[in-house]
């Protein structure tokens, strides 16, 4: 089984009431909640400003581990042009 994450920002997609919904509340299957809502991405970012984001949100979680962090957005760096949101 094929592991779906979200194409925006790399977000693990297992619980149905993690996706993101169409303008007629259908569940789109290439987004998270966090990044995409009846229709339209929550927020306009460039990829820059979403490995940001993610990476605040990733600092939160490993209690402010800078060498966590900073492994964090290589990582991201490296993973967002992959997915759909960003690809050109």
């Amino acid at each position: 089984m094929e592991k779906r994450i979200c194409q925006s920002c790399g977000m693990p997609l297992g619980d149905p009431g993690f996706y993101g919904t169409e303008a007629d509340e259908s569940r789109n299957e290439d987004y998270c909640i966090y990044c995409y809502a009846n229709g339209a991405f929550n927020e306009e970012l460039d990829m820059q400003e979403m490995i940001d984001r993610c990476a605040e949100m990733y600092a939160l979680g490993s209690g402010g581990n800078e060498d966590a962090v900073a492994e964090a957005r290589l990582r991201m760096a490296e993973l967002f042009p992959s997915l759909k949101r960003w690809k050109r």
